[in-house]
């Protein structure tokens, strides 16, 4: 029987560099990538504006439209590469609008029954990348690259999503993982790093250097 193509999902918080790595990845072991598509959703700017209002409707489009996406990569014929998961969005950023008092206790219970049943059927990834990097730097990416509705989002804000995302991984045992601390990590630029994150990957995946 043939092998299943690679699935590579790379997770952190906003500014993390998870679009980045996504990127260089595709580059470098010709995998087909799924970047986030924030800008799709058309609940997003609403949502920043008014979090209680939207929050809800925003992250079930947020959802469907992952579970959607996860459905088009595992039937791709090559590895692939996922610019965040169905699971983040469910376990951070859903949660976290939920215990803040944005989604309100019925809403949730329906939410959860919706990620239960979607998430079941998914394939897992065959490892993921989990990114560090300190608020500072998290801010600082958030502010070069210049989106509107992210601009004036609070520390504690950020603070929470990084929180759940420790808590999340510390739990997580659906596939490998592997951590990268992103503060001082330039695997775009930067010929050590670059290097040494290649020997590390293809130790993990198993591939050998051409």
């Amino acid at each position: 029987m043939r092998p299943k193509p690679r699935y590579i999902a790379v997770a952190g918080n906003m500014g993390s560099g998870k679009s980045s790595l996504v990127a260089w990845l595709r580059q470098q072991f010709d995998l087909v990538p799924f970047f986030e598509g924030q800008a799709a959703n058309p609940y997003l700017e609403d949502f920043y504006a008014d979090m209680g209002a939207h929050a809800f409707r925003s992250q079930l489009h947020f959802m469907f439209h992952r579970y959607a996406q996860h459905r088009l990569l595992e039937r791709e014929q090559r590895g692939v590469v996922q610019d965040r998961t169905l699971y983040e969005d469910a376990e951070i950023f859903a949660r976290n609008l939920h215990d803040e008092g944005f989604i309100d206790d019925r809403d949730w219970g329906l939410y959860r029954l919706a990620y239960g049943t979607l998430a079941a059927e998914l394939r897992p990834p065959d490892l993921l990348i989990y990114l560090r990097c300190s608020m500072r730097t998290l801010r600082k990416r958030i502010r070069l690259r210049g989106r509107a509705y992210e601009s004036s989002l609070p520390m504690p804000y950020l603070r929470r999503l990084e929180r759940l995302y420790e808590e999340w991984f510390e739990t997580w045992d659906r596939c490998p993982t592997l951590v990268l601390e992103t503060d001082e990590l330039d695997y775009v630029e930067d010929l050590f790093s670059r290097r040494d994150l290649l020997e590390t990957l293809r130790g993990v995946l198993g591939i050998k250097a051409p």
